[in-house]
């Protein structure tokens, strides 16, 4: 008895350091307060207080805020679709609204900053409070998690449609978190960007890195300089047509982006991977010979004429109008691999490209080698080594730069996840879902404390991707865990229960089409009464497990509610050790 005793008091304690939502209720799939990636600061249920979503529901947004009403309509845009609900969206009445949902820009916690939201929902009404139209629109994102997945689908589904009574404080770990899609290896049309862009949204990713040029193609309009598109965009890795954005196309991306809250960063990578910019233009060798087009996924080879006047003149040209177009606070000058340009001539070309960036009224950032270059104090050196030291990032760092996190081997989704993944390299190792979520951003470096880690950025390269379903497959699941990672406070960070909230993603991205990749890590969700055999381990009597980790026995699905050893799901007697989620 006096070790049974002492398992649960384990268990319990072990549940409370994951999180501070409540505890499993038995029966039920993965309840709402527990699957919210990324995990909030704060989450408290409040029991007998749920919320319907009915035909009569209204959506209140604060009042004379355009950009508060436009989330309003981005929120009643993806309800009205699935709930087939008329959800009008009107300005709040004074005082606090007592029905509905309502997203306000007063009475938050100060706690939320910039970013954060506050959400309480009860039986009667749902508020949701931040202080700038951006923290309202994160607090929408846990505010779809926190329905059932099918709230996702295209086509109107069958209710109950009900939000869990919770308390939720919010606010993320560090500001800036971002995604990269490189568009050069293999172009991109814009319809495919946007959905990214939706995607990135969903867990609250703020940012997202447009690799616009590369030595296989260069994707943007470039006015004074035009065979850069319709000559160096005109082919991709393997072959094909290529393609490039218009400048048109281009603000599109920005403009879609910026309603989702999210800022498009722009890179021209240089002085390196430049081939497709010098066979469109030969005066920018310093043999003023254009060499051939490439279509092989070779690099180090390209370089800037470094001696050359003109190529300054083509360098300030294009940060001049891409810079015009871009209206964020940055841009990527790329400057890795740049192995057939001497470190001299490296410097010496650093220093005359970043005066052009400040002086297009941007920021500069750029990937860890440009730590060799005399930095400003506003640059930001993005690391992507597979070390976990950096000379250039700790000199950036000492002149008072902020560092992004893109370790390769951790943090790049086109890396398999094992050696049977389809598509994707493995030059920085496989990356699963376990490994793509255990290591820690404000840690990672040595001598980079947590104050001087600007946040977290995942890298998708694309040499082998070429549809919307191969991003899909790379990006999903391992996204999603670099954004709990840039969102979430470290406190909250467990393997073992985020895999059981990423797997009750699997319902929302079922419903939405998105096709993810099936890790075995991961109890997935299916949301169907038989999912077919349990891709989960056997539970085994001899293991110890803690709250959050599930297994297969006896043709069920069993979610361990607490520390247990030996405890057979089912059979023992021991109520509330494990909980049944059905049958395989």
């Amino acid at each position: 008895m006096r070790a049974r005793l002492g398992r649960a008091f384990v268990g319990v304690a072990l549940l409370a350091g994951v999180t501070t939502a409540a505890a499993p209720v038995a029966g039920a799939a993965t309840p709402p307060l527990q699957a919210i990636v990324p995990v909030p600061v704060s989450a408290q249920a409040v029991t007998g207080a749920d919320h319907a979503l009915t035909a009569n529901t209204k959506i209140y947004t604060a009042a004379g805020s355009a950009q508060a009403k436009a989330v309003g309509e981005y929120l009643a845009g993806i309800l009205r679709t699935s709930t087939g609900f008329a959800l009008p969206v009107t300005d709040a009445p004074a005082g606090t609204p007592t029905d509905g949902i309502s997203l306000l820009l007063s009475g938050a916690d100060t706690r939320v900053g910039d970013q954060g939201y506050q959400l309480n929902s009860t039986s009667a009404s749902v508020i949701l409070r931040a202080t700038t139209a951006q923290g309202l629109f994160g607090g929408v994102q846990t505010l779809r998690q926190l329905l059932p997945g099918k709230i996702e689908s295209s086509t109107v589904q069958q209710g109950p449609w009900t939000i869990p009574g919770a308390n939720i404080l919010d606010y993320p770990r560090f500001g800036y978190r971002g995604a990269m899609l490189d568009v050069a290896r293999h172009f991109h049309p814009v319809a495919t960007v946007k959905r990214y862009i939706d995607q990135l949204a969903q867990y609250k990713i703020n940012n997202l890195h447009l690799h616009l040029a590369d030595d296989q193609g260069w994707r943007i309009q470039i006015d004074s300089w035009p065979r850069l598109a319709t000559y160096g965009g005109s082919t991709q890795v393997g072959g094909g047509a290529g393609g490039y954005y218009t400048k048109a196309q281009y603000s599109e991306i920005v403009n879609y982006a910026a309603s989702r809250f999210i800022t498009v960063i722009p890179e021209i990578d240089m002085p390196g991977h430049t081939n497709a910019a010098q066979a469109s233009y030969a005066e920018l060798n310093c043999n003023n010979t254009a060499p051939p087009l490439r279509t092989d996924t070779a690099v180090g080879y390209s370089s800037l004429c470094i001696s050359k006047e003109n190529t300054y003149t083509f360098v300030n040209d294009v940060i001049r109008e891409i810079a015009a177009l871009t209206p964020g606070p940055y841009f990527h000058l790329g400057g890795d691999e740049a192995q057939a340009t001497s470190d001299t001539d490296y410097r010496t070309f650093m220093n005359r490209v970043l005066p052009m960036v400040a002086a297009a009224g941007k920021q500069v950032v750029g990937w860890h080698e440009i730590g060799k270059a005399t930095l400003p104090a506003t640059a930001t050196p993005q690391f992507w080594g597979t070390t976990t030291s950096s000379t250039e990032v700790s000199n950036a760092v000492a002149r008072g730069s902020k560092v992004i996190l893109s370790p390769a081997n951790k943090a790049y989704l086109d890396m398999k996840y094992n050696s049977s993944t389809p598509i994707g390299l493995s030059w920085a190792g496989y990356i699963e879902v376990q490994d793509a979520y255990n290591w820690n951003p404000g840690a990672y470096l040595s001598g980079v404390s947590e104050s001087a880690v600007r946040g977290v950025e995942s890298p998708l390269w694309t040499e082998t991707v070429v549809t919307p379903a191969n991003i899909d497959y790379l990006a999903f699941p391992r996204l999603p865990a670099h954004a709990e990672l840039g969102w979430s406070p470290w406190s909250t960070h467990d393997w073992n229960t985020f895999r059981v909230r990423l797997g009750a993603q699997a319902p929302r991205w079922q419903a939405q089409g998105l096709g993810y990749y099936k890790s075995s890590q991961v109890p997935w969700e299916t949301g169907s009464g038989n999912p077919g055999t349990c891709s989960l381990p056997a539970w085994d009597r001899a293991a110890t497990y803690t709250g959050g980790m599930s297994v297969s026995h006896n043709g069920h699905k069993w979610y361990a509610k607490w520390w247990t050893r030996g405890e057979e799901p089912g059979t023992t007697g021991e109520s509330g050790v494990w909980r049944d989620d059905g049958t395989c």
